[in-house]
């Protein structure tokens, strides 16, 4: 039987992808969740520079403090909440839309043999 060589590469993302992450699911996981988390960090900080607002007024408007503001735009940030982003998006004349979209998950290869 034999094995599956990977690819050579000289992508240093690649090459980290596939040493710390492609060997651990839950890593992927992790990362996952991450990127959820930074990705949502990234929608408010653009939806509030692009209102022109600084994080004191934002705050005002979303009833909250600019400390609050400041740890909904950190991507470190895991608490981000449904009511909160409401919240938020009712401060800027806006509505919040979720969407489920597929996982792409890489298929196993699976080897054929001939049974004799």
């Amino acid at each position: 039987m034999s094995k599956t060589k990977n690819k050579k590469t000289d992508d240093a993302v690649k090459i980290l992808h596939r040493r710390i992450l492609s060997r651990n699911p839950d890593r992927i996981v992790e990362l996952e969740k991450i990127r959820a988390d930074d990705a949502v960090a990234r929608k408010i900080y653009d939806l509030r520079t692009k209102a022109g607002l600084s994080q004191r007024e934002f705050a005002k408007l979303v009833g909250t403090t600019a400390s609050v503001i400041c740890r909904l735009e950190d991507a470190d940030y895991e608490g981000h909440s449904l009511a909160m982003l409401n919240r938020i998006a009712k401060a800027l004349d806006k509505r919040v839309e979720i969407r489920f979209v597929s996982i792409r998950r890489r298929r196993r290869a699976t080897s054929k043999h001939a049974v004799a």
